[in-house]
């Protein structure tokens, strides 16, 4: 239980402990600041290496334990976890009952030397695994700071509209220890700094509880008479339409969670975070997170009670409701179980929530915690959950060190966490955390990742936005934020992938290590300087999954947004020209083409690489406004055809564009055609040119042989280069049209996603965030 637990003997009544009882003191007076007694975990040793009788004689089975330290003045008694038989032909040793008592360390070693054939082990606090303090600033310098120098700084946190920021935890880092305070509802905070000037303070960090960005200065200026202001940014400024409209956080994103069908959202899995519960009455968990149990507290419901917000945090990213507003979770419609072990959560509590998972066949844990102290006994239970079928998804710490226990286990998945540029506005705390070398896409590892041969993956951990209390978003930094989306991704592969429907649905040890090694399978590898910092790399949806993807049949309503989608972003890239009924040029938007225009706006591509074979030459699109260039020819829409690429098999551009160089002039769209239609938002796209040979429900794809996109003419990876329908995610060969066939929505939403991708690969379309699933 929490370090503020009554200690209670075998009949349930509290007692002090031997160490305590001389220092009672009156109700009324001061209580006197004394060393607390330490907890301990006095286990039973393996039957066959457990001696027949204790010091005094008596039969040491279980009872007999609890007896000997219910009778030893010296040591408070509070609970006893069981001993468990583990599951039948599991193999592995049984667990051993376990009795956690308060004594000191003196008394703990003279049990030890009376009975060494006791295990004794401290019940050690864990800590979260996000950010605890300053960026940069890891460890206090060694110098003692002169007691007779002090330097008080008051701030003013405030938003933009000049409305008061309460709840922010303001924290000031100098030569010496670092100080902080939090600000109150007037948004007002006093800091108060032990042989520290307004010069040698080296920074000030300021985290909003909720809503807001934090704020990172190095040397401030602080001024010791006046207040000090502090404005941070709305997290709506930097995530649009949050939390009005439904978003992917970018580490989804990063994981192609946004491009996964809406049909495989774990369905039957079962996860359970352990950590400081869920506020399920916020819009993003209601329904969400179901089943609990409230080992902090006792509470029948208190599992359902966040004060920490850690746990709701984590709650978000893995299962956030996919219902139209706020952040979309990995697995919207699994089965959670919040097991609340914090705020005082303890080894011993975290073995009875693994107890707790066990019993309830949950399929993967969450484990956002650590320590930097092992536990014979905690490994002993993670075994126990594995050989029982039950993953723990660890994260790997955040203290810059080595990588925390029980991340250090081979038994489970480490996590550690990587950040990306542009996801997060300059000046804030998540800025600080850059560190080199950064990757093409942006992608960087933080300072505060720890690191280590023990890290299997890694995955999005800075500037992480997800759902805290009461109904708000905050985005964090962590490897607490990275081993849910890999928690979240672990439960679609059980829910989904086929492997777990067969070969591996029994649930013991090789159901776990089979699942860790489709998500290390599916990772992206990640060039940042040291493999310790990133494992296998950033894990897949779409490659994890595999052939599951297969299985789906999209909506009509689905493949017509996708067919909107997609033309309205072939229009702004300047692929293709709107019809003259639907162009009016006094509405037009900065990248879409109106008279007198030959292509799209620069801005429109800005900032993707340009694809061998594929968009406009030398990878510059045209200007607005521009005459026609050598090698573009104007079309009655103003529509230019670039010169160079040559044209994909039966494929011809939309609106019934002339071919430049390199194309074959007047050809007619062949027997397959990819074409978008002039705006039609209908589900399937009328090839251009020829309104006779409608598509079905969905623009037909067959007899067409797309270029491949990979190295050396060969397919790109999950890409099929055979006659037929193109797959996105498919294996080649796979789920393929015959020719000539047209399979309305299947052959539609084929040609769509392999037409989006290539064009986004190719740097033609700007990538796609928050706008629901393209496939």
């Amino acid at each position: 239980m929490t370090t503020d637990d009554k200690p209670k003997n075998g009949s349930g009544q509290s007692r002090p402990t031997g160490a305590n009882r001389s220092r009672q003191t009156s109700r009324q007076g001061p209580q006197p600041v004394l060393p607390r007694p330490l907890r301990y975990m006095v286990a039973l040793p393996p039957p066959q290496a457990r001696p027949q009788a204790g010091a005094t004689g008596a039969v040491l089975d279980a009872d007999g334990l609890l007896r000997l330290l219910e009778g030893d003045p010296e040591v408070g008694v509070r609970r006893r976890l069981p001993a468990r038989s583990g599951e039948p032909g599991a193999g592995g040793r049984p667990f051993p009952s376990v009795v956690v008592v308060d004594m000191t360390a003196e008394h703990a070693a003279e049990l030890r030397r009376r009975l060494p054939q006791l295990h004794i082990e401290r019940d050690r606090l864990l800590t979260y695994s996000e950010v605890p303090v300053p960026p940069r600033r890891r460890k206090p310098a060694p110098a003692a700071p002169p007691l007779g120098i002090e330097s008080t700084f008051a701030f003013l946190v405030r938003d933009s509209a000049g409305a008061p920021v309460p709840g922010a935890v303001v924290v000031l880092t100098g030569s010496g220890l670092p100080a902080q305070a939090v600000t109150g509802p007037d948004g007002r905070a006093t800091v108060t700094m032990a042989g520290e000037t307004a010069e040698s303070i080296v920074s000030v960090l300021v985290t909003p509880r909720s809503g807001h960005w934090s704020v990172y200065v190095e040397r401030p200026a602080l001024s010791s008479s006046r207040e000090n202001l502090i404005e941070p940014e709305t997290l709506s400024e930097g995530l649009e339409g949050l939390p009005g409209r439904q978003v992917f956080g970018w580490g989804q994103t990063a994981m192609d969670l946004d491009r996964l069908p809406r049909a495989l959202r774990g369905a039957g899995a079962k996860i359970a975070i352990i950590d400081s519960g869920a506020a399920t009455e916020h819009p993003d968990l209601i329904g969400q997170v179901t089943c609990g149990i409230d080992l902090a507290g006792g509470k029948p419901d208190g599992w359902a009670d966040d004060t920490a917000h850690h746990g709701s945090h984590c709650a978000g990213i893995i299962a956030g409701g996919d219902d139209g507003r706020g952040i979309v979770g990995f697995a919207a419609e699994a089965e959670v179980h919040a097991c609340k072990i914090f705020p005082g959560g303890r080894f011993s509590d975290l073995i009875e929530a693994l107890d707790y998972c066990i019993d309830q066949r949950i399929d993967v844990i969450n484990l956002s915690l650590g320590s930097r102290h092992p536990s014979r006994l905690v490994a002993a239970k993670i075994d126990e959950a594995r050989r029982a079928g039950v993953a723990c998804v660890v994260a790997a710490g955040s203290d810059g060190g080595s990588v925390c226990f029980p991340g250090t286990l081979p038994t489970v998945l480490t996590v550690a966490a990587i950040g990306k540029l542009g996801t997060f506005p300059d000046g804030t705390g998540h800025a600080a955390e850059v560190r080199g070398p950064v990757t093409g896409e942006g992608y960087f590892s933080p300072l505060f990742t720890c690191r280590g041969p023990e890290v299997d993956v890694c995955a999005p951990g800075v500037a992480v936005p997800s759902c805290v209390p009461p109904g708000t978003y905050a985005a964090w930094d962590g490897t607490s934020m990275a081993a849910p989306h890999v928690t979240g991704l672990a439960a679609l592969v059980l829910a989904h992938h086929e492997d777990f429907r067969h070969a591996y649905v029994r649930r013991d040890a090789r159901r776990v290590d089979r699942l860790f090694h489709v998500i290390r399978s599916s990772c992206q590898a990640l060039d940042l300087g040291d493999p310790y910092r990133t494992g296998a790399g950033l894990p897949n949806v779409l490659r994890a999954l595999g052939p599951a993807l297969t299985q789906v049949t999209p909506q009509p309503e689905e493949v017509r947004r996708w067919s909107v989608e997609l033309t309205a972003e072939m229009v702004l890239a300047g692929l293709t020209a709107l019809g003259p009924a639907q162009a009016d040029p006094n509405q037009m938007g900065p990248n879409q083409m109106g008279p007198n225009q030959v292509g799209a706006d620069q801005t429109g591509g800005a900032g993707h690489a340009q694809a061998a074979g594929a968009g406009p030459a030398a990878g510059t699109a045209p200007m607005n406004g521009y005459a026609p260039q050598d090698g573009f020819a104007p079309s009655p829409a103003g529509m230019a055809v670039m010169n160079g690429p040559a044209q994909v098999d039966g494929m011809m551009p939309a609106n019934g564009l002339p071919a430049g160089p390199g194309r074959t002039p007047g050809a007619a769209a062949g027997p397959s055609v990819l074409a978008a239609s002039n705006g039609s938002d209908a589900a399937g796209a009328v090839p251009a040119g020829d309104p006779e040979r409608a598509a079905g429900d969905g623009a037909g794809a067959a007899n067409a042989t797309p270029a491949a996109s990979g190295a050396d003419g060969a397919p790109a990876p999950g890409v099929t280069a055979e006659t037929g329908a193109i797959f996105d995610g498919v294996p080649g060969g796979a789920a393929t049209v015959g020719g000539g066939a047209h399979d309305g929505l299947r052959d539609g939403t084929a040609a769509l996603a392999w037409l989006a991708r290539e064009m986004g690969a190719a740097g033609l379309i700007a990538g796609r965030r928050g706008a629901g699933p393209l496939l």
